[in-house]
């Protein structure tokens, strides 16, 4: 893509904004997807979160001021959405949120979309068993090879804070498949 602030300034002009967000889509909808499905897990309700997402981006262009990279605060909407659908989820159901990602791991080997085998679910369920914030930091290291810079100025943690995070999470998970 090009310069960002270029691409920006197209974003917010009302005259080049539609074709701006088209490409804007195009470029980040694979992405975006995957990261979602790292957190909801069901294709779905990623499908909705994603949906979701580029609604609330379109909405609060105007107010994206640039003081981080357009990836980064796009990333820290869709990370907050599908947060947000899983508590919802939770709650419209009367379960924790913990029972919503249990749910959803229960039924991935059925998903159509899934392509992982008895090692990939594993890895799923030991994911699942971690803290949220530790999930978060696996899945954005592990699964989409994100740099820690950028996972810091997604969920605005240090980057010391975050490699912890990793490291502890990668000795948990480490522990649940020698033991299950």
């Amino acid at each position: 893509m090009q310069d960002e602030k270029a691409f920006i300034a197209q974003l917010l002009n009302p005259k080049t904004q539609d074709t701006a967000f088209r490409q804007l889509v195009a470029q980040y909808s694979r992405p975006l997807y995957s990261h979602i499905r790292t957190i909801v897990l069901d294709h779905d309700d990623t499908d909705d979160v994603l949906q979701n997402t580029f609604i609330k981006v379109f909405r609060n262009l105007a107010g994206f001021k640039g003081e981080s990279k357009l990836f980064s605060w796009i990333y820290r909407i869709a990370t907050n959405e599908a947060l947000t659908f899983i508590s919802l989820k939770a709650r419209k159901n009367y379960i924790s949120n913990e029972e919503v990602n249990e749910r959803a791991l229960n039924s991935l080997p059925a998903d159509d979309y899934f392509e992982g085998d008895a090692l990939q679910l594993k890895l799923q369920q030991a994911v699942a068993s971690l803290p949220q914030k530790q999930q978060l930091v696996f899945k954005m290291k592990y699964f989409e090879d994100l740099k820690y810079e950028d996972i810091s100025e997604i969920l605005g943690t240090s980057v010391g804070a975050l490699k912890a995070s990793y490291h502890h999470a990668v000795k948990k998970i480490e522990d649940y498949i020698n033991n299950h």
